[in-house]
């Protein structure tokens, strides 16, 4: 096994050593299942929090632009890369999905009650709050759900330890995922490993997913590739499904 591999994501090329890295994928990131499941209709898109609360400017956790914690540097990045990259990938990824009858889901950041008492532990010290009806909990109209779409609630940074999302899936025999969303190194990387470790076939869009810093970025991209997921860029996943997948 060749041992010194080179790593590219759609925003770094980075040299490094993986010495597992094909023992990797020819188990869990690359095997032949994983594009069956596309072919067989038994993919889903799974979009992560796109919502007033996390992902845009002026409301949610960054209404207060000094109290969200975060430099201004580190919110002008995030959202650019919001704007500029993320929304528009995930909305060409989920209008491919919808145009050959691929299943869209989507999760948000949303508690049972309008004070918020049944959220999680680690929610309450975040002080992190959607209820129902609010304007947190609205997702981003560009990347938001149509029609008869499936929307999971959730109060933690796992959907799938927190929600029955894994019920669901199996309900309607979903074996595969593309997942976009934010925080890339939270939220996303959460459900990537949780999904992985259930056995479901993951494919992370790289030029889909955000988080705060470029270095997170780079960081949550080298640890899921070829561990917990395959990792394609927008046009690698467009051009996929358009190849592998009947309307």
């Amino acid at each position: 096994m060749d041992q010194k591999q080179t790593k590219k994501s759609n925003d770094s090329s980075v040299e490094t050593i993986d010495p597992l890295r094909d023992a990797y994928r020819e188990s869990i990131t690359h095997v032949p299942t994983l594009t069956r499941s596309l072919v067989k209709h038994d993919t889903a898109l799974l979009c992560i929090d796109m919502q007033y609360l996390d992902a845009a400017r002026g409301y949610g956790v960054f209404a207060d632009t000094e109290a969200s914690g975060l430099p201004i540097e580190s919110q002008d990045y995030y959202f650019d890369r919001l704007e500029n990259v993320v929304f528009p990938n995930v909305r060409q990824i989920q209008d491919a999905f919808r145009t050959h009858n691929l299943e869209v889901i989507h999760t948000r950041i949303q508690s049972l009650t309008q004070d918020g008492r049944d959220r999680s532990s680690g929610h309450k010290r975040l002080n992190l709050h959607a209820g129902p009806g609010s304007k947190e909990a609205e997702f981003i109209e560009v990347v938001g759900p149509v029609e008869n779409e499936i929307v999971i609630n959730k109060t933690a940074s796992g959907v799938f330890n927190s929600t029955n999302i894994a019920y669901v899936l199996r309900n309607m025999e979903i074996t595969g995922l593309y997942v976009v969303g934010v925080y890339s190194n939270e939220c996303v990387s959460t459900a990537i490993r949780d999904a992985c470790d259930l056995g479901f076939f993951v494919t992370l869009i790289s030029d889909g997913c955000a988080t705060v810093t470029e270095e997170l970025q780079n960081a949550t991209i080298t640890t899921m590739k070829d561990r917990y997921a395959r990792v394609l860029t927008t046009e690698e996943a467009l051009k996929e499904i358009e190849e592998l997948v009947e309307a």
